[in-house]
């Protein structure tokens, strides 16, 4: 879809369909006072038969406009005026997006963004124009034997009042592009069943980023190179399975080789059976979006390779499968870690932290600037925070501060919770230097707790997006979360470096 900004008069743009603010207190305001007055009639009208869509989120559709070269206008109720900020201009043009989908136009213009946005930016209010449009026209439909009919929109005119923003509004575009398209792939390989996205294929869609960008190389470490490095908390996963488990390394170089690297890990797991701790049969088919994690790395390494800034970053994956079978891992076993700390696997079903553990330790190679790992990793994290916020735990208030931020101007949102020693005592163990599993009171805590323990001093962050990788019910599927989130921090980032 291709995004031009507008920059003209609305009254001389002609377009198929203009989407316009409306108010619940103001009216038309903006772009809706310089249209002709049949519109403020109708918008009478439809007042007074109480059909005008001035509820935040609401919709309607109305014919052609005398005097503009307006085709059709969709009416977007945005609220009460003074209220619309950032979260409501997100709601307000999700539902345009969703809105133009039914209207069967091939372009649009768009004038939520036109006037400015209370507490969001021209760059901000344009980059999430283009995230929330990616977002909604989205579809998984790459399994089905038959397929719909693709929305006919292909261009959506980003319009502004003030010219003099265009280069700010472009790059917002150009940014939002970047970010949806690896929004799209992190969905895409989170969406795809166990049966196809294997460890190997996340390993095989690594080496096709580095073929379409050049900005990108990757090298894999098989089950024999990792027994080599000592990674047995990550060999005790996998070693139930049939699938070989992977070691996915890929970088992005946009800074010079002397400049420390941001290092991301994403926890892998393709699917998640629990291991000899089996999970309950209801919803286990959602245990393949446990690899939410691996799958938002490779989305954002995905948008870093097309956006190029000047940073460089390594990402992690661990990826296999936890399986149940005669070989697997039992409740009780002792393995060794990569650091050579010892560990008492308690609960199988706590496989994610032994898998990032390992990765973890072997990222301290790189003498990273941060540490950055994300995990679908604890139920006790969605109990805690819902479906809203992805939990932030970290040694380093900096970077936590940094990451917050991000997830706030990208409205993906981050809330930080307490990692220190009082969680730890909830891991000791009689036989092993700790165990992998502790009380359930804390969970989540608890096994950032667990995470800390390798990554020595470096700033390290913690990110549990254990109830916002995906969704439930009828529209289950894959958020890309938190991606806007990871990209917007390192784009920031490689700003303040420039």
């Amino acid at each position: 879809m291709e995004f031009p900004v507008k920059t003209g008069s609305p009254v001389r743009q002609k377009t198929a369909c203009a989407v316009v603010p409306i108010f619940e207190d103001a009216g038309l305001s903006g772009v809706g006072k310089e249209l002709s007055r049949p519109l403020k009639r109708l918008i009478t009208t439809l007042k007074q038969k109480k059909e005008a869509p001035i509820k935040l989120g609401s919709t309607c559709l109305v014919p052609l406009i005398r005097g503009t070269a307006i085709q059709k206008t969709l009416l977007v109720g945005c609220g009460k005026a003074a209220q619309f900020d950032g979260k409501n201009f997100k709601k307000a043009t999700l539902a345009a997006a969703n809105a133009l989908k039914d209207a069967k136009a091939k372009e649009a213009i768009n004038y939520l963004g036109y006037l400015p946005v209370k507490g969001l930016d021209a760059y901000y209010a344009a980059r999430m124009t283009i995230e929330l449009t990616h977002s909604s026209f989205y579809r998984f439909d790459e399994l089905k034997s038959k397929k719909k009919n693709k929305y006919k929109l292909r261009k959506l005119g980003v319009a502004i009042k003030d010219h003099k923003l265009a280069k700010v509004v472009r790059q917002g575009i150009k940014d939002g592009q970047g970010i949806s398209a690896g929004i799209d792939l992190a969905r895409d390989l989170a969406n795809r069943p166990p049966n196809i996205c294997t460890p190997t294929h996340l390993a095989r869609v690594a080496h096709a980023l580095t073929k379409k960008h050049g900005c990108l190389e990757a090298k894999i470490l098989s089950e024999r190179d990792m027994k080599r490095l000592g990674m047995g908390a990550l060999l005790s996963v996998s070693q139930g399975a049939v699938e070989p488990a992977k070691l996915i390394i890929l970088q992005y170089k946009g800074a010079e080789d002397r400049v420390a690297p941001v290092v991301i890990c994403g926890k892998g797991i393709t699917f998640d059976t629990g291991g000899i701790s089996l999970k309950p049969p209801p919803k286990m088919d959602e245990m393949k979006f446990d690899m939410g994690g691996a799958a938002s790395v490779l989305g954002t390494m995905a948008a870093l390779g097309q956006l190029k800034p000047n940073i460089n970053v390594v990402a992690l994956i661990p990826a296999c499968e936890n399986m149940p079978s005669g070989q697997a891992t039992r409740p009780g076993d002792i393995v060794t870690s990569m650091s050579g700390q010892t560990v008492e696997i308690i609960n199988t079903d706590a496989e994610g932290r032994l898998i990032l553990c390992d990765a973890l330790t072997y990222a301290r190679r790189y003498k990273p600037r941060y540490l950055i790992d994300v995990a679908t990793l604890t139920g006790a994290c969605v109990i805690a925070l819902g479906h809203q916020c992805t939990g932030l735990f970290s040694n380093n208030d900096e970077l936590a501060l940094s990451l917050l931020e991000a997830g706030h101007r990208t409205h993906d949102p981050a809330w930080r919770l307490p990692v220190g020693e009082e969680h730890f005592e909830s891991l000791e163990s009689n036989f092993a230097d700790f165990a992998n599993s502790g009380a359930r009171e804390g969970g989540a805590s608890i096994a950032a707790t667990f995470l800390s323990k390798f990554v020595e001093s470096k700033p390290w962050a913690h990110l549990d997006i254990a109830g916002t990788a995906w969704l439930s019910g009828k529209n289950k599927g894959a958020t890309g979360r938190p991606v806007a989130l990871l990209v917007d921090f390192l784009l920031n980032l490689s700003e303040r470096d420039s």
